[in-house]
């Protein structure tokens, strides 16, 4: 079911109109607040949008960004926490100890640090929630760094005299970034989470755009007469996180052995 649904989101990503015909951004005031039925499957938002249009169209927002924060943040945070692991006591302790601090800090509060900082916009919601979750990669990369440059096969090739590049390259590398794919799917989550809170404040894509967190926003002034604007795109993220949770979850037990 899970990943039905991720494909379900996939075809509403690359091609929008296989599931939905409407135009999301086209207003129809006559037909304004009409409950789901026939016409409008999902209902129509107080502008007459056709809702299923806005939720189909919307993933593309919602998941663009959080699969560039989480691009952002895993790059940056193998590269940190490689580093990290890699370096003397002394930078190793600093950047450990900085990524304990920004650890402590709830994602969605540094992110909406950060943009007060730097200003609204879709990008800048995508760099805020990128440089949020890095230390959550960082520490782990760091961690699995320990251990793999203590390996017997990387021992080795440092006692063959193979050059300090080619070792990271070849064979700490890619062993540390086996977490990741488990990391990154739940992290992914998270970032779209993230990204419709942000929007929701109204500091990602500016109406009239169709994204779920700003439908949500938009919507919250007709919860007592039309409980379907809000209803539908509040359940495309809610199914989304679940659904990548428990894809997470599922890879998080193979790697760990647990499961065939």
């Amino acid at each position: 079911m899970a990943r039905a649904f991720l494909v379900l989101l996939a075809v509403a990503v690359a091609v929008p109109g296989l599931l939905a015909g409407a135009d999301p951004l086209t207003a129809d005031p006559l037909n304004a607040l009409t409950p789901p039925g026939a016409g409008h499957w999902f209902g129509s938002d107080h502008l007459g949008r056709d809702i299923l249009s806005r939720v189909v169209y919307g993933a593309r927002h919602s998941l663009s960004i959080g699969v560039a924060a989480t691009g952002i943040a895993v790059a940056a945070g193998v590269l940190l926490g490689l580093t990290a692991g890699l370096s003397p006591r002394w930078a190793d302790e600093a950047l450990a100890r900085s990524f304990d601090v920004l650890s402590t800090l709830p994602e969605l509060l540094f992110a909406l640090l950060i943009i007060a900082i730097i200003g609204p916009g879709t990008g800048n919601v995508i760099f805020a929630i990128a440089v949020a979750q890095i230390p959550n990669y960082a520490r782990v990369i760091r961690a699995q760094t320990f251990v793999v440059r203590r390996a017997g096969y990387v021992e080795q090739a440092v006692t063959f005299g193979r050059p300090r590049l080619a070792i990271v390259a070849g064979h700490v590398l890619p062993n540390v970034l086996a977490p990741i794919p488990v990391l990154a799917t739940i992290g992914l989550g998270t970032a779209v989470i993230a990204a419709s809170g942000l929007s929701f404040l109204g500091m990602g894509p500016q109406p009239p755009a169709a994204e779920w967190g700003a439908m949500l926003s938009e919507a919250r002034n007709y919860l007592r007469v039309a409980w379907w604007e809000a209803f539908f795109p509040g359940a495309a993220i809610t199914l989304t996180v679940v659904c990548l949770t428990v894809i997470g979850r599922r890879l998080q037990r193979r790697f760990e052995g647990r499961t065939p």
